[in-house]
């Protein structure tokens, strides 16, 4: 259902759009790590061993059997020369009447404010359309104003505070939650 993904559709000069593949884990450790300090505010605790290709594998071997039984669909974001500048997931896939599911992402700090991030949404979007879904879910911290505003430019509204939502940085904080109806 999904195999056009696996071939990388450029979604911005010089950035390709793809599913996650194991031969990714070296560059996704590296801009793992490259990114460690600019993503820590957003992301849970992370120890050392998160930040390496063996570790990267397990996680990767994990998403593609979620993308194999439809519960999940891991995409990477890469430049002309393979580095990996981004990701983004679509996870908490549910059919039936609900036909929803959740999105995060994330882009290399080199990368920022040039409409990457709301590219690669867009897409993903367009993606979610074709799967059948009816609604996207995300969420932010209230203070993560560059998300927020990608999620707006991209069509989401908020709908609500979820208090105490996601242990990130190592708090349990709240987080403004936001929806993309497909319809």
């Amino acid at each position: 259902m999904l195999e056009h993904l696996a071939k990388g559709h450029t979604i911005a000069p010089g950035v390709s759009i793809r599913t996650l593949v194991q031969n990714d884990a070296d560059e996704l450790a590296a801009a793992l790590k490259r990114n460690r300090e600019h993503l820590a505010p957003w992301d849970p605790l992370r120890t050392d061993a998160f930040f390496t290709a063996t570790h990267q594998r397990r996680i990767i071997a994990a998403k593609e059997l979620l993308l194999i039984s439809g519960q999940e669909v891991p995409l990477v974001m890469t430049d002309d020369a393979g580095a990996v500048v981004g990701a983004l997931t679509l996870s908490g896939i549910v059919r039936g009447p609900f036909l929803s599911a959740n999105l995060g992402y994330w882009v290399d700090y080199g990368h920022t404010g040039k409409g990457l991030c709301a590219a690669a949404v867009e897409f993903t979007l367009r993606t979610c359309r074709g799967m059948g879904l009816h609604r996207v879910q995300a969420s932010t911290l209230l203070h993560n104003h560059a998300s927020r505003a990608v999620l707006r430019k991209t069509g989401f509204t908020e709908i609500g505070v979820a208090p105490t939502y996601r242990r990130i940085a190592g708090t349990w904080q709240d987080h403004v939650l936001h929806q993309r109806i497909l319809d």
